[in-house]
């Protein structure tokens, strides 16, 4: 089983792409992140036409989560559902093939001095209290997405020039390892410990060329996935060309 995630940078301007993408690379089950479109404008149609059910999280201009997989999901589940008022369409679960899937778009938080900065650290720690009321570590469990958080040294070009700056402060990627504590490991860190790839490359200052980019595409297993894992790689081809999304696709394969 092939499972991707992807943070496309606006469905409707990356239609296409994505389209190709999923009838040549053909994942089992595709976590997107920041759609910018309401469920009504997401290509439901088109997807389906290449082989793929959706379930969609939308949101007008902004954010906006899916999973795209050939089965139908089942149990779609919208949002953190924790009482807390929050307009923000940044997570979607459902279940595929037995495996309970999450497709999560954390907060940017801008800049350390920022309300968006302390509302990313509270999401993160609303997404621990998601975890541990609706699952258990022992159970089949995915979560795909962009997380914003560059979690160690090797995540990013150059740490030196980073540290201190958002993705890459202490305290966010704390609240990522508190998430990951619930019992999730990083798929590609399982399989390759010391290989350095990255997902994201700002689009200015050549910084995709150059590779000057960082690792926030995380794939995360509980540790029955874990034991299945056969492969991981980022695709660094889908960000090549004309007017690409500045994230590419990062996915896991998984043994029967």
């Amino acid at each position: 089983m092939k499972i991707a995630t992807w943070n496309v940078n606006s469905i409707r301007a990356r239609q296409e792409r994505v389209l190709d993408w999923l009838r040549t690379a053909q994942p089992d089950i595709v976590c997107l992140q920041e759609l910018k479109c309401t469920d009504a404008d997401f290509p439901t149609d088109a997807v389906r036409e290449v082989g793929y059910h959706a379930a969609v999280h939308g949101q007008k201009t902004y954010n906006g989560v899916a999973i795209l997989a050939k089965e139908e999901p089942r149990d779609v589940v919208r949002g953190l559902s924790d009482g807390v008022d929050d307009t923000h369409a940044r997570l979607i679960a459902a279940t595929v093939g037995g495996i309970r899937v999450v497709s999560a778009y954390a907060p940017n938080g801008q800049s350390v001095d920022s309300e968006q900065y302390h509302y990313k650290l509270q999401w993160y720690e609303r997404l621990r209290h998601y975890l541990d009321t609706r699952h258990k570590p022992g159970e089949p469990l995915v979560l795909g997405g962009d997380w914003n958080v560059a979690p160690a040294d090797i995540d990013t070009y150059d740490p030196k020039e980073w540290e201190g700056q958002t993705l890459f402060t202490a305290k966010e990627k704390a609240a990522l390892k508190k998430v990951c504590d619930f019992g999730l490991k990083d798929a590609f860190r399982v399989l390759y410990p010391d290989v350095q790839k990255f997902s994201w490359w700002d689009y200015r200052m050549l910084a995709f060329p150059k590779n000057r980019g960082l690792r926030i595409d995380h794939l995360y297993v509980t540790e029955s996935l874990a034991s299945r894992l056969v492969a991981s790689d980022v695709d660094r081809e889908a960000r090549k060309g004309k007017q690409p999304s500045d994230h590419a696709p990062v996915w896991i394969e998984l043994r029967a």
